[in-house]
């Protein structure tokens, strides 16, 4: 597995990374479990100071870390601004919140003349966190700032195309005041990574990824017996009822898609609009999309950033023939394109038949799966009619009706009147082959403690 950085608006290859060697996975577990056994011990206040501080020096220099994210990965730099301020926010949510998070919680028994009970929260150890590239900050941080307050140890195995990014958030960490060893970044090889989750003092799995990949890992976890969360990919439905306000859905419906390159796991990749409103939405959608401009990422005009790599315009290029094959009309949106760099054209896919494979797939760019319904239920059951269950979108001016209608949605998260969308209090995973587990807030916070009872009975209490 090589890990290293090239420029997706010019090709360039700027940084190889080695592979870690056998030494250095076998020192950072040993450090990783060295610093859990003097930071589970630490105070909530000890744990906070740290996790402000990455705030902080992320916030103060916004510019450093966003052109890392622009130069490695190809995102718009106000986007890698946005996702830094993110992160930070993320870190301050903790700080400021994890204690009240892991309060012990006084159990309401019956009958409790002869004693007490409470639930306490407390570490597990050592957790591998396995991040993928299109946001290599914000992915991190969801993973490491709650699990770092609960008193854990991270050892982090990025995405191969982003070494960069992740040995920023290790030198971020360390710059905190984050003990020796507490959060290390590693370039393991795929041997590696499943001694790592092998290992007796790693006592937990996050995965952020594709299916592929979250089938791995968690066959290895399981299979050791260990606790894993996986958020795997996702195809969000993007619902306009009849009565959407049109002009402001179609401005969402066009963001949705599109930001990051439409390179995001809740992305609004499949556009269902129903029948009394379809064909003023899709010339809207068509004309707002035309309307993006492709460049330098580091040009504030540019508003379509390349993709990640090569790679990944290649296979988007077969996942669309695929589609064309199976009976889809495309239509390609004639955006100037630089001549250099992973760019690829928005293209709009229609008449998406239901054994099209291209229905159940994830579309990992910017070509949009548009499908027309008869009415509110058939909108409902071509959004429900997917392997992935991650967020979704619906939208109507009324408020009650879009609750209702996200209520019926097989996902994990739905929001009325806008995309889904990333913040730091709130909470983030899916559902089906879009994986398990949350992250963020308390959820998330708890994914990876022992939620330990303690009972406190009289003596002479009976049985």
């Amino acid at each position: 597995m090589a890990y290293a950085t090239i420029n997706p608006f010019t090709n360039e290859q700027i940084r190889i990374y080695p592979n870690s060697t056998d030494a250095e996975v076998d020192t950072a577990l040993d450090q990783a479990h060295a610093a859990f056994l003097s930071w589970r011990g630490t105070s909530f206040a000890q744990r906070a100071q740290v996790m402000q501080k990455a705030a902080d020096i992320l916030r103060r220099d916004i510019e450093k870390y966003a052109e890392i994210l622009t130069r490695e990965m190809g995102k718009l730099i106000s986007e890698a601004r946005a996702e830094t301020e993110l992160s930070a926010a993320i870190f301050e949510y903790y700080a400021k919140n994890a204690e009240s998070l892991l309060q012990p919680q006084d159990l309401p028994v019956a009958s409790r003349d002869e004693g007490r009970a409470k639930i306490v929260f407390q570490p597990l150890g050592i957790l591998l966190a396995v991040e993928p590239w299109n946001f290599p900050y914000y992915q991190v941080a969801r993973i490491i700032a709650p699990q770092l307050s609960a008193g854990n140890t991270v050892v982090l195995k990025h995405a191969s195309n982003v070494p960069q990014s992740a040995a920023a958030m290790d030198q971020l960490m360390i710059e905190a005041g984050l003990p020796k060893g507490g959060f290390r970044n590693l370039y393991p090889t795929h041997d590696q990574v499943a001694r790592i989750v092998a290992d007796h003092r790693v006592r937990g799995v996050a995965l952020t990824g594709s299916e592929g990949a979250g089938a791995k890992i968690a066959a290895a976890a399981g299979s050791a017996l260990k606790k894993s969360t996986m958020e795997l990919g996702g195809s969000d439905a993007f619902i306009v009822l009849e009565d959407a306000d049109l002009e402001k859905t179609i401005k969402w419906a066009v963001f949705g898609r599109h930001w990051n390159a439409g390179q995001v796991c809740v992305s609004a990749k499949r556009l269902i609009v129903v029948d009394q409103v379809y064909d003023r939405f899709v010339q809207g959608y068509r004309d707002g999309v035309a309307k993006l401009k492709m460049g330098d990422p580091m040009d504030p005009a540019t508003t379509l950033a390349p993709l990640s790599s090569q790679g990944a315009v290649d296979n988007l290029k077969k996942q669309v023939e695929g589609a064309i094959a199976g009976g889809a009309k495309a239509e390609e949106i004639p955006l100037p394109m630089p001549n250099t760099g992973a760019f690829f054209r928005p293209v709009i896919l229609s008449d998406i038949a239901e054994d099209n494979p291209a229905r159940r797939e994830e579309f990992f760019g910017p070509v949009t799966l548009l499908f027309r319904a008869k009415n509110e239920e058939d909108a409902i059951n071509i959004a429900n009619d997917s392997p992935y269950g991650l967020g979704g979108s619906v939208f109507t001016k009324d408020e009650a009706r879009g609750e209702a209608v996200a209520a019926k949605i097989e996902t994990g998260m739905v929001y009325v009147n806008h995309p889904t969308m990333v913040k730091a209090d709130l909470p983030f995973g899916g559902v089906l082959r879009s994986g398990y587990g949350r992250e963020l807030i308390g959820l998330g916070i708890k994914e990876f403690v022992n939620a330990k009872l303690i009972d406190v009975v009289d003596i002479d209490a009976p049985f």
